[in-house]
């Protein structure tokens, strides 16, 4: 019985072959491994004895994030786009009409729109998006008053206890991000972002730093990174490369555009990085890729590729191209450039293609791992 179990367990042979029976029960035959793990860490938690506090953060935990992938299931096959923003903004200020006019270019381009739900800037873009492409993640608290008018009663609204599941639910399903002026959440959001892509835990994507002309709030920030951050050492220089600052709704729409004209998804298999693009480089454009990014190469080139054996079983885009690398894992600034690069190859499509979705790729991002049992 054991021998077919994942590893982690209860450790009592009999209460393993109660979950697995449970499993049976209930009917479950998908992702068996997931779910017996799962069950094995509520009984494990039981015979830690662990303190109600605790049982209670991992009970809230698990309860609304179970409710959100459930609302978020019916929409897993729509492009999804976030945006960060303060809900302090007032409908008069010059930031709410361009939360606006971004939220309203994003739905023409048939993507959703995600936000926090609340107030502000929140509210403009789920007001630029529409109801019906708005989807909305709220934080639960006592001063505020709710979710926004848009969205309130809507079957796309979720509301969350913790702030660190609703960052999860904000991040999770989008395939590009916006952040406009905010507090220290809209901030939280922000660098919480960039830190899982600098760190290769999430999915490279567009994010985007967007102010008004008249602003001054992402230039200070830009600045502040510069000069403290990069300068002091604390980043490389070329994490820079993660995100782009922008005063403009058109330059932030194109950079989303731009982003997924070739570049559709990666993979990691064994020890390569699998890139799959929509259009097949030439040799003599993978030559001088694998030159200019031999840096972030521990060993060969910038190889064309056909679906290595984990895709084809998975049946992982098998249609795409692509290309493959020995990535060192570390440089994820530089990979950003190469993703790049890519888009503006000679051989790259003229126009953007819709990103691959929530349906078709987590945004984030799991190792390659040998295939736990199932049970």
């Amino acid at each position: 019985m054991t021998r077919s179990l994942p590893s982690h367990r209860t450790g009592d042979d009999d209460l393993d072959a109660r979950l697995v029976a449970l499993l049976d029960q209930v009917g479950a035959t998908a992702d068996r491994d997931q779910l017996f793990q799962i069950l094995a860490s509520a009984v494990l938690l039981a015979g830690d004895g662990a303190h109600r506090l605790d049982l209670k953060i991992t009970n809230a935990a698990l309860k609304e994030m179970r409710a959100a992938f459930h609302m978020f299931a019916p929409y897993r096959d729509v492009p999804k786009a976030t945006i960060f923003g303060s809900a302090r903004t007032r409908p008069d200020d010059p930031l709410y009409a361009q939360t606006h006019d971004l939220a309203a270019g994003l739905a023409q381009r048939r993507w959703m729109v995600v936000t926090g739900a609340g107030p502000g800037l929140m509210a403009a873009g789920m007001e630029g998006a529409g109801r019906e492409q708005a989807i909305g993640v709220l934080i639960r608290l006592p001063f505020e008053g709710g979710a926004n008018q848009i969205i309130e009663g809507d079957d796309k609204l979720i509301e969350m206890k913790y702030f660190f599941t609703r960052k999860l639910m904000l991040i999770k399903e989008s395939a590009a991000f916006v952040a406009l002026p905010g507090g220290f959440g809209t901030l939280d959001e922000t660098f919480e972002l960039l830190t899982l892509v600098q760190t290769g835990k999430a999915e490279p994507v567009p994010v985007v730093l967007l102010d008004t002309p008249a602003g001054g709030y992402w230039r200070g920030w830009r600045r502040f990174v510069e000069e403290e951050v990069a300068g002091n050492g604390m980043i490389s220089p070329e994490d820079q490369s993660l995100y782009r600052v922008t005063d403009s709704v058109e330059s932030a729409l194109e950079e989303i555009d731009v982003f997924y004209r070739n570049y559709h998804s990666l993979r990691y298999v064994g020890d390569r990085l699998v890139l799959r693009l929509r259009s097949e480089p030439t040799r003599a454009e993978l030559r001088r890729l694998s030159d200019d990014f031999a840096d972030i190469l521990v060993g060969g080139r910038i190889e064309r590729s056909g679906p290595f054996p984990p895709e084809v079983s998975g049946d992982d885009h098998l249609d795409l191209p692509r290309v493959a690398l020995r990535f060192d894992r570390h440089g994820f600034g530089r990979l950003r450039s190469l993703i790049d690069a890519l888009n503006r190859l000679d051989s790259a499509p003229d126009r953007s293609s819709p990103p691959p979705t929530a349906a078709e790729d987590d945004r984030i991002v799991e190792q390659e791992d040998a295939e736990a049992p199932h049970p």
